[in-house]
C-alpha cells in the first residue's frame, strides 16, 4: 500500500502540480494584459494592444490595421528588450 501512496505522489508533484502553478501564471499574465502592452500570439504575430475586453483584444498590427481575437491566443508579453 505504501509504494502505491509514494507514487500517487510522486505523480501529482511532477505532473499535476506544475501544470497547474503554469496555468496559475498565465491566466495572472492575461488578466494584467493593459493597453499599449506588446504581444506576441499563439499564432506569431507582433502588435501592440489596442483595446481590451471582457474576452477579446485589439491588436495593432500596422499603421491603421488592427484585429480582433480572443484574449486566450496571447501568448507573451513582448520585453522591451525584445522589441
Amino acid at each position: 500500500m505504501l509504494p502505491l501512496i509514494l507514487l500517487l505522489g510522486l505523480v501529482y508533484f511532477t505532473m499535476i502540480r506544475p501544470q497547474q502553478m503554469q496555468q496559475r501564471k498565465r491566466q495572472e499574465m492575461l488578466s494584467s494584459l493593459k493597453r499599449g502592452d506588446n504581444v506576441v500570439t499563439i499564432g506569431g504575430i507582433h502588435g501592440t494592444i489596442a483595446t481590451i475586453g471582457e474576452n477579446t483584444v485589439r491588436l495593432q498590427v500596422g499603421n491603421n490595421v488592427e484585429i480582433e481575437m480572443s484574449k486566450t491566443s496571447i501568448a507573451y508579453i513582448k520585453k522591451e528588450e525584445e522589441s
